[in-house]
């Protein structure tokens, strides 16, 4: 009986010893994805590095991109288990110089997936929790808050180093997909890396044609190497005002896509209706907009 009470007291320390670790190292992680909130300077640069084109004399490469840009990064939601954070795109110095750009969410031990597959749809996966545990689901959203890609991995906190890195496969990228249709998939291995000065999105990607069979021939590859330098907040202010203004007509198309992904389906979405893509349409709403024009909106994109 002694023996048996010693084995089950050393269990019971083990796994509060376990938990405890467990519990701090969500608290790491939770610390490094909130540092990517506040004001940045951004710069982004792009280049094509390898091209497997059976008809390399004719393939002309993408451009090599270095663009700068000032960006405010709002936190949007904050809870336990899912962080919310809303990119402010700056291009002026007014409310109308604003770009709602892209929405990254995180999700703790999250066993929803969506995959891009290709042309406007995403492929449900349900994913085993013992394959999720202690990991985080990085969600990325299109500015109109539709699903863009979605990979899980665990954040890795190791020699003074901050990141997380996964691989998935989302759409082309705005810089590319109306200027080139010789790909449908882009492949993207990215790491967010947390540094002294702020953050970095380091990109190894691969251009792919996707037949629809799930067929796939890597077209090209690129290296995307994103610089996320923080300032003081007060250059931001501009996007701190819009978002204040506008944060609650966001709140109702998150609210809709919400109720969309809870189905745990696939979801297929159509490129344009009455010739304006869905951007177009939700940036045209007014900040007072309702929730029943907001649905009518997106539901006209979901193909049934």
């Amino acid at each position: 009986m002694k023996i048996k009470s010693i084995l089950f007291s050393a269990t019971f320390l083990l796994v509060g010893v376990t938990g405890k670790s467990q519990d701090l190292k969500k608290q790491q992680d939770i610390k490094a994805i909130k540092s990517m909130c506040g004001c940045y300077e951004v710069q982004f640069n792009f280049a094509e590095t390898f091209q497997y084109s059976k008809d390399s004399i004719s393939y002309k490469p993408s451009l090599t991109k270095h663009e700068s840009a000032l960006e405010w990064v709002e936190l949007v939601e904050d809870t336990p288990n899912k962080l919310v954070l809303q990119h402010l795109l700056i291009v002026g110095k007014t409310d109308d110089d604003i770009v709602k750009h892209w929405r990254q969410d995180w999700i703790y031990e999250n066993t929803d997936l969506l995959s891009f597959y290709k042309e406007r749809t995403w492929k449900y996966n349900k994913l085993a929790a013992k394959d999720v545990k202690g990991q985080w689901t990085q969600k990325v959203f299109q500015v109109d808050d539709s699903p863009r890609y979605e990979g899980t991995a665990s954040w890795v906190h190791v020699d003074g180093t901050d990141y997380w890195r996964n691989t998935t496969d989302a759409p082309l990228p705005r810089r590319e997909h109306t200027k080139r249709n010789d790909y449908n998939v882009l492949k993207r291995r990215n790491i967010q890396e947390i540094t002294k000065t702020g953050w970095i999105h380091n990109q190894d990607n691969d251009k792919i044609v996707r037949d629809d069979k799930g067929n796939d021939v890597v077209l090209a590859q690129e290296k995307g190497y994103d610089v996320y330098t923080k300032v003081d907040d007060s250059k931001c202010k501009v996007a701190q005002n819009y978002w204040a203004k506008n944060k609650n007509l966001w709140k109702k198309v998150r609210s809709k896509w919400d109720a969309t992904f809870a189905k745990n389906k696939d979801i297929s979405l159509q490129n344009k209706v009455e010739g304006k893509a869905l951007y177009g349409h939700l940036f045209d709403l007014k900040a007072d907009a309702s929730q029943e024009q907001v649905d009518k909106i997106i539901d006209s994109f979901i193909v049934k």
